[in-house]
């Protein structure tokens, strides 16, 4: 029988098993390195082309909005109407601020008027102005230009208590007497009158 000698086989082996110990491990390594920049660079792109579809999405949709433009011309209208409305409201309000009642003015001349007193003629003119004129300007002491009265009764006394009752009236002021002179008709005597007043503009308190 042959004898082998094993031993200096075996150092051998070893010895070269130690040599491709680097090797292998720096090859796997580069394995393992080159993995995961394939798959960083896959998901990156993966990302890269979600976050293009996202910009395409958005831009097509931002394509199909009307332009600042076409949203003004035709926001047009709505805010022409807008105006126009403001407008009359506040031509309105104004009116109405500025607005006589004459019926309640009428009807508290007709409570205080006494039964042996009757009116022949009346006219009044308001105080507010209409545009570009003044207004007309009630002081004591001067004549009173908004409304005139005429009428008659049977004594200077009557015209008395008219002239009383008229000056307590809210919306009168500065009422005169400028004639009151005495007649007579079918025998009787008559007093025929001419009261003047001022009516008060409306919001007025003196």
């Amino acid at each position: 029988m042959r004898a082998v000698n094993l031993l200096p086989r075996d150092d051998q082996s070893r010895g070269k098993k130690q040599q491709n110990a680097p090797v292998v491990i720096s090859t796997a390594a580069i394995v393992l390195v080159t993995g995961l920049i394939g798959v960083m660079y896959l998901s990156g792109k993966s990302t890269a082309q979600a976050k293009q579809f996202e910009l395409e999405g958005a831009q097509a949709e931002l394509a199909r909005l009307p332009s600042v433009a076409e949203i003004a011309a035709k926001d047009a209208p709505r805010r022409t109407l807008r105006t126009e409305h403001d407008a009359r409201v506040t031509a309105l309000s104004s009116t109405l601020t500025r607005r006589i009642a004459w019926d309640r003015i009428l009807r508290q001349i007709s409570l205080v008027l006494p039964d042996d007193v009757w009116l022949q003629s009346m006219s009044a003119t308001s105080p507010t102005p209409a545009s570009g004129t003044t207004a007309a300007v009630s002081r004591p002491g001067i004549a009173p230009t908004l409304m005139t009265m005429e009428g008659s009764t049977y004594s200077h006394d009557a015209v008395a208590r008219l002239l009383t009752r008229l000056s307590v009236i809210p919306d009168l002021t500065n009422v005169w007497l400028t004639k009151s002179e005495l007649g007579a008709m079918a025998g009787r005597p008559i007093v025929s009158f001419t009261i003047l007043a001022d009516v008060r503009q409306a919001g007025a308190t003196s």
